[in-house]
C-alpha cells in the first residue's frame, strides 16, 4: 500500500477527538515528537532516513500510529498509482472519532459526492485483518462517492488510528459489535438516513460484514464482498494438533506474536509496480499474528462456514481467479450456499487477491464499475 517522496514533513501529537474536513489540505504543525523506535523494519524506498524512522515507531498504541499516518499522509496522495492519481476532485470527506461502547476511541471517516449530486445510498466499508481505512481505500472511496454514494468506513480496534492493541483481536465478535455500533450512528446521519444502505467488506471484512448481516437481517439493502475470508481452506489451515497446541497457549499468553507471517504483497499484488507501494501502508499490521488473533479468526470461519445457508442479504461477490490469500472456490461455496434468492459472484481471470488495489489500471476500473453498477441497480429496484 502506497506513500511518496516527501521527506520533511514531521508529524505532531494528534488530539484524540480532532474533526478534520476537506477540501483542502490542513497544515500540520511541524514539531515532532520524541520518537520509540522499535525492532529495525525493511525501509520503505524512496524517503528519507528521517521518515524511515517515524515509520519504524513502536505502533503498538493508537498515539504512535497516528502520529505515523499523519506524516505520510502527503506522501500517500502523491504516489504513482491510479487509485491516487486518478481520483476524482470535489469529494467532500470527514475524519472523527466515535467513543464505542467499550469506551475505545473508533476512528471514522466518510467520503460524500462533490456538493449538488444527489446522494443515493449509503456503502459502509468493513476493512481485512492487518489493514486501515486511510490508505488504498481512500482512493476506493473517492471512485465509489463519485457516483453518487456516501461512503463510509472505520478502523476495527486495535487496527488503523483506532484505539486498541495493534493486531490483537481478543474476541472476533467485537469487531462486529463495533461494526454494527458505529454503523447505526452513521445510518442516522441526515445525508443518508432513510436511504438504503450496503455493507462493503473485503477480506477479513467480508467475514465481518456476513456476520453482522446475520445479526441483522433486516438492516441492510445489500451486501458487497471482495476476495472474502469467509472460510479457510483446508490447505491453509494449520494441521489439527497445531491448533489444539495454539488453542492452549492463546489462554497462557494471548498477546504473544508468535504466530509465523508471511509477506503477502507478492501473493496479494499481481502488478509488480504496485507491489512495491505496499511498504508505504505505514500503519498497516504486519507482524506475526498474535496467538489469540490466530485463534479468534479461524474459530470465527468455522462458525461462518456452517451458516452460510442463512445468508438472505442481496448479495455480490468479487474474487480474483488466482487469488492464494483467501481462496475464490470459498466464494464459489458461499455463492451456492447462501440463501439469497440475489445473488451475483465475479472472478476475474489471473487475479490476485487485491483486486482493487494490485491490478492493472483496467481490471481495478472493471472492479469498481461491477460494484457502483451493482449498487446502481439495487438502488433503483427499491
Amino acid at each position: 500500500m502506497p506513500h511518496s517522496l516527501i521527506s520533511t514533513f514531521r508529524p505532531p501529537p494528534l488530539h484524540p477527538l480532532r474533526r478534520r474536513r476537506s477540501p483542502g489540505n490542513s497544515d500540520f504543525p511541524t514539531k515532532s515528537p520524541n520518537l520509540k523506535i522499535m525492532a529495525k523494519k525493511k525501509a520503505i524506498e524512496g524517503v528519507s532516513d528521517q521518515m524511515n524512522a517515524i515509520a519504524s515507531q513502536n505502533l503498538d498504541h493508537a498515539p504512535a500510529r497516528r502520529r505515523v499516518r499523519l506524516a505520510f499522509t502527503q506522501v500517500q496522495e502523491q504516489l504513482d498509482h491510479v487509485l491516487f492519481k486518478m481520483a476524482p476532485p470535489g469529494i467532500r470527506t470527514e475524519e472523527w472519532f466515535e467513543m464505542n461502547s467499550k469506551g475505545q476511541e473508533i476512528f471514522c471517516k466518510s467520503w460524500l459526492p462533490k456538493p449538488g449530486v444527489r446522494i443515493k445510498a449509503a456503502v459502509c466499508f468493513v476493512h481485512g485483518y492487518g489493514d486501515t481505512c486511510t490508505f488504498f481505500f481512500e482512493g476506493i472511496a473517492k471512485r465509489i462517492a463519485a457516483s453518487g454514494y456516501g461512503v463510509y468506513a472505520i478502523d476495527h480496534p486495535g487496527f488503523g488510528l483506532s484505539e486498541g492493541l495493534h493486531g490483537y483481536v481478543p474476541n472476533f465478535n467485537d469487531i462486529v459489535d463495533n461494526v454494527t455500533e458505529q454503523y447505526t450512528k452513521i445510518k442516522g446521519r441526515p445525508e443518508v438516513r432513510g436511504m438504503p444502505r450496503f455493507l462493503l467488506g473485503q477480506s477479513m471484512g467480508g467475514a465481518v460484514a456476513l456476520k453482522v448481516h446475520l445479526k441483522e437481517q433486516r438492516e441492510w439493502d445489500g451486501v458487497v464482498l471482495v476476495a472474502p475470508m469467509c472460510k479457510i481452506s483446508e490447505e491453509m489451515k494449520p494441521p489439527e494438533p497445531l491448533q489444539k497446541v495454539l488453542i492452549f497457549l492463546s489462554r497462557l499468553m494471548p498477546k504473544a506474536k508468535l504466530v509465523p507471517a508471511k509477506d503477502l504483497a507478492e501473493l496479494a499484488f499481481r502488478d509488480p509496480q504496485k507491489r512495491k507501494l505496499a511498504d508505504y501502508n505505514v500503519i498497516s499490521y504486519s507482524d506475526q499474528t498474535r496467538l489469540k488473533t490466530a485463534v479468534e479468526l479461524l474459530n470465527a470461519t468455522n462458525e461462518l462456514e456452517s451458516q452460510v445457508e442463512k445468508v438472505s442479504s442481496p448479495l455480490l461477490i468479487l474474487h480474483g481467479a488466482a487469488d492464494k490469500v483467501t481462496d475464490a472456490n470459498i466464494s464459489k461455496f458461499l455463492y451456492e450456499k447462501a440463501a439469497s434468492k440475489d445473488k451475483t459472484l465475479k472472478l476475474y481471470d489471473g487475479s490476485y487477491h487485491c483486486i482493487l488495489e494490485g491490478e492493472s489500471d483496467e481490471r481495478i476500473f472493471e472492479v469498481l464499475d461491477d460494484i457502483t453498477g451493482w449498487l446502481d441497480s439495487h438502488c433503483s429496484v427499491r
